[in-house]
């Protein structure tokens, strides 16, 4: 939308053909950038509250330069970058981008992480070593959304005790992220001794029969714990997204968990 258009909007509202709410949802639903290759959505984040974040794969190091330029020209000061590998990190870094890496996460940040703000805790809990590349990735997705992080890995079922040592960290969780391969036990379990939302990753680590993460999946789907809800395969950014959405709704505060579970 350029000045022009801005104008005759006004016009229309001090006409009274447009209410002042009409032209403010014009605003944020014509708020894009094109740049050909992609368009992005520079208002996403007046109107949901998170601002538009870049999906780094099947992108070039070009084309997601061209992103983080258009997103800081509207404005935006912290830019999430996921899915990103270590050439491409180099690339961008070198075309002038300000991010920092998480090889762990394979993501990158443009700006400075926020202060949490968010009610409580997100408690992301691993069944597996093997499994923390996605747990990476929602833990650095929560925290660029403003959340409080406690992880906790390789605490599957295999081992419960390894799990129940951390039962005072899953009490006292505003929201638990539950990440799993093989045969995606871990968030039924966790389900059954948490009183708060319990979101379920299925991932792709597993043998044959686990087929890429689909018996993870169809198995989370039919947990038979109340509260757990499961996003797609190997998605740690949908999980945390969710995550971040639940401990910023209006509602009690809790202090900072003094449990056992490590910082990342």
């Amino acid at each position: 939308m350029d000045a022009a258009d801005l104008k005759a909007l006004a016009d229309a509202v001090a006409a009274g053909k447009l209410s002042p709410q009409e032209l403010v949802d014009r605003v944020h639903m014509d708020a894009v950038t094109d740049l050909g290759f992609a368009q992005v959505d520079t208002g996403r984040g007046l109107r949901t509250g998170v601002s538009e974040v870049i999906y780094g794969a099947g992108k070039t190091a070009e084309q997601i330069a061209g992103i983080v330029r258009a997103m800081e020209a509207a404005g935006q000061r912290r830019i999430l970058i996921t899915r990103l590998d270590q050439r491409k990190a180099d690339a961008l870094v070198e075309a002038g981008c300000d991010m920092s890496y998480d090889v762990d996460a394979r993501a990158g940040v443009v700006g400075e992480l926020p202060e949490p703000d968010g009610n409580g805790d997100i408690l992301v809990l691993t069944a597996g070593t093997s499994d923390c590349a996605v747990a990476a990735e929602a833990v650095l997705t929560a925290r660029f959304m403003g959340n409080r992080v406690r992880l906790v890995s390789d605490a599957g079922v295999a081992g419960i005790h390894r799990l129940l040592r951390h039962a005072e960290d899953i009490a006292r969780a505003q929201v638990i992220i539950a990440v799993a391969g093989m045969e995606g036990a871990l968030p039924s379990v966790v389900g059954g001794l948490a009183s708060c939302p319990v979101i379920a990753v299925p991932t792709s680590v597993g043998y044959g029969a686990n087929l890429g993460g689909l018996t993870t999946l169809l198995a989370m789907v039919n947990s038979c714990a109340s509260g757990v809800s499961v996003v797609n395969i190997d998605n740690g950014f949908g999980a945390a997204y969710q995550a971040s959405l639940i401990n910023h709704l209006p509602g009690r505060r809790d202090a900072p968990s003094e449990g056992s579970a490590r910082e990342e």
